[in-house]
């Protein structure tokens, strides 16, 4: 058992699929079907069952699916320890970010990181924070720069990079657009846009209103900002949207002792080494901020 044949396996674990596993390994479907079936001689006991054209893992292969992220973990982080030794910032890095804070805070960091280290091959996935935090969590990524979760996640550790005040907003011709010192109940008459459900954001909004979470009218769900923002904008309903945003396209109406905000940074696994190139690019986007 080598290490190319467990990262062969978890392709066809996670894809389901031979052929979509051979796309991801850059190797003939023959050649997968050929290293599954000597992993699973070497074994002696099957790893999938093949039913018409679905791929699914027997109990076995559910087992040998966690032990090989494992495995494959532990030797990731014994190859960075090795090479940090060198203090070489050099390989491939790993990370993910949102749409939102790749489009709004990472530009300068990033041309800075690469201007300075062109030998590092970046690997940048965009994603929702709730799930590029289950990357990190999963080691699929080194680290995550995102919405940070309420509340502590276990194995992984947040640092605070950005302050991110939310303002409550509408469009120029809603009803509430001129209307001045509100209490939090008067937004419970007309719809609201907010990030989908489960999101970090859209809990911190919702918590915002107390007991009054539940009374409110949620008419569409997006979680690209930029979509909550035109969807504002053109009298749908409100929302609340990071004030870096705002613009003349919306109009802030203040609410009553209320304060919302949420936190930006970098979110790492708390049990692994992280390579030098995570270590410089954590320093270059805190120098930024």
């Amino acid at each position: 058992m080598d290490i190319a044949t467990l990262q062969v396996f978890l392709a066809v674990a996670e894809t389901g699929s031979f052929s979509r596993a051979a796309e991801r390994a850059f190797l003939t479907q023959p050649a997968i079907s050929k290293r599954i079936a000597a992993l699973e001689a070497e074994l002696g006991t099957r790893l999938f069952d093949r039913i018409g054209r679905r791929t699914q893992l027997t109990e076995a292969g559910r087992v040998l699916r966690a032990r090989a992220h494992t495995i494959l973990r532990e030797l990731d982080d014994v190859k960075r320890s090795i090479v940090n030794l060198s203090g070489a910032v050099a390989g491939e890095l790993r990370l993910a970010t949102s749409h939102h804070i790749g489009l709004h805070r990472l530009p300068g960091p990033l041309k800075r990181f690469h201007d300075t280290h062109p030998e590092v091959r970046l690997d940048l996935r965009f994603m929702d924070s709730e799930q590029a935090c289950a990357a990190v969590a999963r080691g699929e990524i080194e680290l995550a720069i995102v919405t940070l979760p309420p509340a502590p996640l276990p194995r992984l550790r947040g640092a605070a990079v950005w302050d991110d005040p939310l303002d409550i907003v509408v469009g120029p011709t809603h009803p509430l657009a001129n209307r001045l010192d509100l209490q939090a109940k008067a937004l419970l008459d007309y719809p609201a846009i907010l990030p989908g459900p489960g999101t970090y954001t859209r809990e911190i909004i919702l918590k915002a209103f107390g007991p009054l979470r539940d009374k409110i009218r949620i008419g569409m769900a997006t979680n690209y900002m930029e979509v909550l923002k035109m969807l504002v904008a053109i009298g749908l309903g409100w929302s609340a949207l990071p004030r870096t945003m705002v613009d003349a396209s919306l109009k802030v109406i203040q609410i009553k002792k209320m304060s919302i905000r949420r936190n930006l940074g970098i979110v790492t696994h708390e049990g692994r080494t992280l390579s030098n190139a995570a270590r410089e690019l954590i320093r270059i986007v805190r120098e930024s901020a």
